[in-house]
């Protein structure tokens, strides 16, 4: 089984002055939106299709090349059509792209290599390859951290403290993300917080 260790935005109300003649009356200015994030030139976008809503994702072949094209070619193939989120933790990740939900485990390609050196931070609403305990061992699971996950980040070359690769980050759809992380879980098949109801990976898109 793969496992895994253990935007804010500032609204600002401007003050208008009216002049004299009004008092000087302040009015409240609506709040900023923030701008829709974007995709950097190059970067592909993925949509993955749950059975809770779709996810939009970024994925970042300028700073994680190995993985996003590892991702991409199980896209290609169809791999993850009908695979589960099988491990669920609200406050930290929902991992999925491996089992059935029958918690069945499909077969994969070799392993790639793990790119948690290219300087990207596991903070909330990114995507990052799961691995086991080896460093280079992921194939094709994957997780979205639900908070900062700062444990997961490269700060050493000990296997310990070596990091897990992210490779995408989420550009629409995070409220997806949350419902999935708060869904009931249990055991099933000698595996821990797997959603009681089957969240379902319908298909992955690339736009």
């Amino acid at each position: 089984m793969f496992i895994i260790a253990m935007l804010s935005l500032v609204f600002a109300t401007t003050p208008v002055s009216q002049g004299a003649a009004q008092g000087k009356t302040r009015i409240q200015v609506p709040p900023l939106q923030a701008p829709a994030p974007t995709p950097a030139p190059g970067n592909l976008v993925a949509v993955i299709s749950t059975s809770m809503g779709d996810i939009t994702v970024e994925l970042f072949n300028d700073k994680a090349p190995v993985s996003v094209q590892n991702f991409l070619q199980y896209v290609t193939e169809g791999f993850y059509a009908g695979t589960i989120f099988h491990r669920v933790k609200p406050g930290f990740v929902i991992q999925g792209g491996g089992y059935t939900p029958e918690m069945a485990e499909r077969g994969t390609r070799p392993p790639i290599l793990n790119e948690a050196t290219n300087g990207l931070k596991n903070t909330r609403g990114t995507l990052s390859m799961a691995r086991t305990r080896a460093l280079r061992s992921a194939t094709s699971q994957f997780f979205i951290n639900v908070v900062n996950n700062s444990a997961f980040d490269h700060s050493g070359y000990a296997p310990e403290d070596f990091g897990y690769a992210v490779f995408g980050r989420v550009l629409s759809g995070m409220e997806v993300v949350d419902k999935i992380a708060t869904t009931p879980t249990g055991s099933k098949d000698g595996h821990e917080d797997v959603p009681v109801t089957p969240v379902v990976i319908k298909r992955v898109t690339v736009k």
